[in-house]
């Protein structure tokens, strides 16, 4: 089998070669195609159920995350949505871990609201207390690892073996944004469905929003190409041929994001003003508690080579408050007791200069220290 930095460079390689050569795949923009005949077709017939450019990108995705079909989708959010859209109804019920991105959440309460989608929260450590919580109406659990904000890391093997051997009819989704299939594999390891927000790590740029869903198995595959088929929330060609470009690096990036990372965290964690740093070892993703008296917004304003802004996973480091943006439509309650707090700083580290993000990042802190009397 081909290695997956092989398959990220040379995946798409030779697909043109019966009109062109083109090293690079063509960007195919025709929302319409001509059928050779009546009941005839060359594979693609309206851009909503599949383009030429798409197709090569669902192809990549399935096979670096393992799985058995693609579906590249137009956000985030999106292949969330397709995700429960096609596998829970009215009366269902599922679990999410309690450590999540806020608009997660925000959907899954508009189920509920809604859709009478009952969902309960797990903490991601005890999975005897998982089991308990499975109802007869449990449909689907919904894991993210490393989570967001707070960075902690689920045994999704261990997970979905103990949930598989109870209720094999209950399917494990993994948000795999923060890790990629370059360090987390999670349908190797026992899940069912992979999503992610393609617009993150996956883009890598921040000129893409995107979103993709993985399958594991052949019925689900089924059952998410009809739901799509009915939703039509699918990528354009021009994101989807973008995508396709940002993957052939993915590999090369993530080592540097995790290198950077590595070296901020190790560093930051005892500098005078951060409390507490959270890392999962691995990839980009890095928090940080300012230490109590620390203005928050001071050092926002003090930030030079750091950008404030509410996104992750691209080239460029970006510093986010998860408690006044990504989270802050979850009850206040909530969030203190995931230790989501004002003092909270969630950084994802690019790819500059690991000397010049410390030295701004150490100085925006020191600059927010408390000012003496």
């Amino acid at each position: 089998m081909t290695k997956l930095a092989t398959q990220l460079i040379q995946g798409t390689n030779g697909t043109d070669d019966a009109n062109t050569g083109a090293v690079v795949p063509p960007l195919y923009f025709s929302t319409a195609f001509r059928h050779p005949g009546l009941g005839a077709s060359t594979g693609y017939d309206y851009a909503r159920l599949e383009t030429p450019t798409r197709a090569l990108l669902e192809q990549q995705l399935t096979l670096l995350e393992g799985g058995v079909a693609a579906w590249a989708v137009s956000s985030g959010m999106a292949a969330i949505d397709l995700v429960f859209s096609t596998f829970t109804q009215t009366g269902d019920h599922f679990i999410a871990s309690d450590d999540l991105y806020g608009g997660s959440f925000r959907y899954f309460d508009e189920r509920q609201a809604k859709y009478r989608v009952d969902y309960d929260t797990w903490d991601g450590r005890d999975i005897d207390h998982l089991l308990l919580s499975l109802r007869p109406q449990t449909k689907l659990i919904w894991l993210e690892s490393p989570s967001n904000p707070t960075m902690k890391v689920i045994d999704l093997e261990a997970v979905a073996d103990a949930v598989h051997a109870v209720r094999p009819d209950i399917l494990i989704a993994v948000d795999n944004t923060f890790l990629t299939p370059i360090y987390q594999r999670p349908l190797t390891l026992g899940a069912d469905l992979v999503v992610h927000s393609a617009t993150k790590y996956l883009g890598g740029h921040n000129d893409i929003l995107a979103g993709a869903v993985v399958a594991r198995t052949d019925t689900l595959a089924a059952a998410l190409s009809a739901q799509l088929t009915t939703t039509g929330q699918t990528l354009d060609p021009f994101s989807a041929w973008l995508l396709l470009r940002s993957l052939k690096t993915l590999k090369v990036r993530m080592a540097a994001h995790t290198t950077n990372a590595q070296f901020l965290a190790q560093r930051l964690a005892d500098l005078p003003g951060v409390a507490k740093l959270l890392y999962a070892g691995v990839g980009g993703m890095i928090s940080f508690y300012l230490a109590p008296g620390y203005s928050v917004d001071t050092f926002l304003r003090g930030l030079a080579v750091c950008s404030f802004a509410e996104s992750l996973g691209s080239v460029e480091t970006m510093v986010t408050v998860p408690d006044v943006q990504t989270h802050h439509d979850m009850p206040e309650a909530q969030r203190r007791a995931l230790g989501i707090t004002p003092q909270l700083i969630r950084v994802s580290v690019g790819l500059e200069d690991e000397d010049d993000l410390l030295a701004d990042l150490t100085q925006a802190i020191a600059n927010a220290q408390p000012k003496e009397d």
